[in-house]
């Protein structure tokens, strides 16, 4: 079952070289032909392999996905926003460059930018420049510090994104360490949907859907974390103790259908509990492809869920994540 020629919103990339991006700028160590590291520093962070930087590679697997477009986003670790302005907009303007010059061969690749959120003049700017060049859309990290999606400076981007139409894709990144978090991958497995879990309350309950033009097309990565399964318990407390309970003009359902998430889940169980929650028009395939926590092969638990009818797999396959561009894709 399923359509053919889905599009898969949740990849990631790392181009293969780049220049110098100054003093503590992640940087690639090349292993060999088909593998390298991420480095920070002297230390090694991530693994990675020639899915991620080399078209052809991700083109194959796509074609074995029945995936005809995949939406190219940064791995997160790039982002930045830790660092000075200055040479924040210098990593985001080289690899955004980057991802441009890799995927301009393949129109099946549509590459999301990334910005120096620590500077919203600059965000803008970057963003404007890369729509100009012909990235898709951005995405963009769950916080920036301490500040999360409510922080006027990061609403004032979400705002110009809004005005000139360029999707977003929210991705959490940064998760605290503690000891009870450095073992069993916990920073990942408790800690990311924790964290966008956080980051929709942010846009919820911190008014950012009240004061942010109802045409931002915002999407959470890994099926909005633990939203879903607490929506029922953010209404409560919505009632019981607005005296807390945020600034916002309603309860958190009421909000329902100002954002997307992706469909990585990886269960009929918690597919279904998604699309009941955020509503059939709001999922969209996602894989997080090529990294080894992302479902492969890319949509399959969308393709096989027997409580979607044919109608909503093929939202939930395509659709959607045309509306979500802004536009049709051929093919």
């Amino acid at each position: 079952m399923g359509v053919t020629g889905a599009i898969d919103v949740h990849t990631h990339y790392v181009p293969l070289g780049w220049p110098d991006l100054g003093p503590g700028a992640p940087w690639l160590r090349v292993d060999s032909e088909h593998d390298a590291m991420i480095m920070l520093g002297s230390a090694e962070f991530r693994r990675i392999g020639a899915s991620c930087w080399d078209v052809d590679t991700r083109l194959s697997d796509m074609d074995a996905d029945d995936i005809a477009v995949q939406l190219v986003s940064p791995t997160p670790v790039f982002f930045s926003y830790e660092a000075d302005p200055g040479q924040a907009v210098k990593i985001a303007t080289v690899l955004n460059d980057r991802a441009l010059e890799t995927y301009a061969a393949s129109d099946r690749l549509v590459p999301f930018c990334q910005v120096p959120l620590q500077d919203p003049d600059a965000a803008c700017r970057e963003l404007e420049r890369c729509l100009a060049a012909g990235h898709g859309g951005v995405e963009i990290g769950n916080h920036v510090g301490d500040r999360d999606l409510d922080d006027e400076g990061v609403v004032t981007f979400l705002q110009h994104a809004a005005a000139v139409g360029a999707p977003v894709f929210v991705h959490p990144w940064d998760m605290p360490s503690a000891p009870r978090l450095d073992r069993w991958m916990a920073r990942w497995l408790v800690g990311m949907p924790a964290e966008t879990h956080l980051s929709i309350l942010a846009m919820i309950l911190g008014g950012v859907f009240d004061a942010v033009d109802a045409g931002l097309r915002i999407c959470f990565a890994h099926g909005g974390g633990s939203f879903a399964n607490w929506l029922g318990r953010l209404d409560n407390a919505w009632h019981a103790r607005r005296d807390v309970v945020g600034t916002s003009e309603q309860p958190p359902s009421h909000y329902l259908g100002r954002f997307y998430v992706d469909s990585v889940v990886f269960t009929e169980p918690a597919l279904r509990l998604l699309v009941e929650t955020v509503g059939v028009d709001r999922v969209m395939t996602g894989s997080d492809y090529p990294y080894p926590l992302g479902e492969r092969p890319a949509g399959a638990v969308v393709r096989r869920a027997g409580f979607l009818d044919e109608t909503a797999r093929a939202k939930i396959l395509r659709g959607n994540a045309e509306q979500f561009l802004g536009r049709r894709i051929p093919g």
